[in-house]
This record gives structure tokens, C-alpha cells and sequence, in this order.
């Protein structure tokens, strides 16, 4: 989707600062809304794609003024209200209402998950799109759910580097409308493709792209 979030070729926010020695965590709210996130992840009412969407789906003001883990806390309040684990008079007041629910796991439950692989990649015998040196155009889409294809790269002419293998695809994914597998690439951009004349000569952009965001050049 076409959100505040989708930030790259941007200007305007100012440098990042680089703290010499920088903790973990800032605050130790950070770190319990990271444990949090953590333990609702593993109840597994949605996946990774899905809670990257709900915080693209968050207010745009809200997501500016806010920090990363502030985003966090808003996007699981978000998911947690739409998928019947918590009422929004709950998270208004604080306080549980009762009734039947769901056990949610328990802290051994939540690490044995933890430990466990959580690749992405399919192994499925799909055969490619594309293969190393073909020249490919990224397809000008702009839809209105998850997507991970940036704004910048939309329209432009690259070249495939490398084959990663099959994943599932996001965009699906998110929607809870099957994982759709297919081939990921390394994509190389020159910087004068993305940024025009005033580039660099000698820069260039490495992107990962699924197949269906790309077409033959």
C-alpha cells in the first residue's frame, strides 16, 4: 500500500542519529512490549506479513510521532482487538472482563517456539521467471493492501543478479490468502535508473523482488 511507512527516496526527516555503545532498549517498556509481541506472536492469530500490515495500517500522524516500539504496542492493541482477544473496553480500562477464552501459551510453550527455525522459504519445484543477467522492468502496481515492492523502484529498468531460491509471497500472506510461493531475486538498480542524471555514475541498488513484481524489459 502506498503509506507513510514506504519511506525510501525520501527526504526531509533530518540524519539518523548513531549512538556510540547503544543499549538494547532505551527504556525498559521497550523491552516488555518486545516480550509481548513475542508471546502474541506465537498464539500464531497472524503472521509476520499480516503484522507488518497492521502498522502500515496505522494513522499516518500517529505513525510519524511515534517511536518503533510505540508502533509496535499500537499495531498489537490493533491486532489483538480485531482477531477477539481483547475488547476495546478492556484495553481502554485495563481491566479483563471474564468470560471463555481462548489459554493462551505458556512461557515454555512461548520459547520452545522461539527456538524453532522460521524460514520463509519454500521448498516447492517451482520454476523461475527470470534467471542472473536478464534485464527485467518493475511493474508500476500500487495496491491497497501489503506490498513490498517500494514506491522508488516502481516503473524502473534493472537487471536480475541472483536467484534466492522460492518464498512465500507477502502480499498474499498478509491477507491470510494462501502463501503463493514463487522466486525471489537480487535486482541491481544503477543509482542514475532511481535518482536520474544527478547520481552517481558508479552507485548502484541491490533489491530483493518476488517474481510478481516484475516484468521481461
Amino acid at each position: 500500500m502506498d503509506g507513510i511507512h514506504d519511506m525510501g527516496g525520501m527526504d526531509g526527516f533530518g540524519p539518523i542519529p548513531i549512538e556510540r555503545d547503544e543499549p538494547v532498549f532505551h527504556a525498559p517498556w521497550e523491552g516488555r512490549v518486545y516480550a509481548m509481541n513475542t508471546a502474541v506472536g506465537v498464539w500464531g492469530k497472524w503472521n509476520i506479513d499480516a503484522g507488518r500490515y497492521g502498522i502500515e495500517m496505522l494513522d499516518p500522524a500517529l505513525y510519524l510521532q511515534s517511536s518503533y516500539y510505540e508502533r509496535w504496542l499500537y499495531r498489537n492493541e490493533n491486532l489483538l482487538v480485531e482477531h477477539g482477544m481483547i475488547t476495546s473496553e478492556e484495553l481502554s480500562n485495563g481491566k479483563a472482563s471474564g468470560g471463555n477464552r481462548e489459554t493462551p501459551p505458556n512461557a515454555e510453550e512461548i520459547f520452545e517456539k522461539q527456538r524453532k527455525s522460521r524460514s520463509f522459504r519454500v521448498d516447492e519445484d517451482i520454476a523461475p521467471k527470470f534467471k542472473p543477467g536478464d534485464a527485467i522492468t518493475v511493474r508500476n502496481i500500487h495496491p491497497k493492501t501489503h506490498t513490498r515492492i517500494p514506491r522508488y523502484v516502481r516503473s524502473k529498468r534493472g537487471v536480475i543478479d541472483r536467484d534466492h531460491g522460492v518464498f512465500i509471497f507477502p502480499d498474499t500472506h498478509a491477507q491470510f490468502q494462501g502463501t503463493k510461493p514463487q522466486h525471489v531475486y537480487s535486482v541491481m538498480f544503477t543509482a542514475q535508473e532511481l535518482w536520474g542524471p544527478d547520481a552517481p555514475s558508479q552507485d548502484k541498488l541491490y533489491l530483493d523482488l518476488w517474481d510478481d513484481y516484475m516484468d521481461p524489459a
